[in-house]
């Protein structure tokens, strides 16, 4: 089984185990899923670039406990709307491209390899 396919049918079976059903609506979802991305911009605030690049064991603890939570919420979000989030991201990808061409600024030196 892929592991996004798991993952959703892990939060169906412990939303399900709860009777939380009632109390996730797409509203009330996207709202959690902000908060819990707070979350995350508190846990760099007041930190340098280097600093928030570097950080120690219980920071890098707090920090996946977070992106967890924003990961099984946006799951949670699309799997209460019928959407592939995987299949939209990557879609989203290919729109950007268009969207934000590469131009003459934007080349790196990985880019100037090809």
């Amino acid at each position: 089984m892929e592991r996004m396919e798991e993952l959703k049918l892990k939060q169906r079976e412990f939303v399900r185990e709860r009777g939380w059903e009632q109390f996730h609506s797409p509203k009330n979802i996207a709202m959690a899923l902000s908060v819990e991305v707070s979350e995350i911009v508190e846990l760099f605030q007041w930190s340098t670039e280097d600093e928030s690049k570097a950080l120690n064991d219980d920071g890098l603890a707090a920090i996946r406990d977070e992106i967890g939570d924003v990961l099984n919420y946006l799951v949670l979000l699309a799997d209460s709307l019928d959407i592939d989030p995987v299949g939209v991201a990557i879609k989203k990808i290919e729109k950007n491209r268009v969207k934000y061409p590469i131009g003459p600024k934007q080349i790196n030196i990985s880019n100037k390899k090809l």
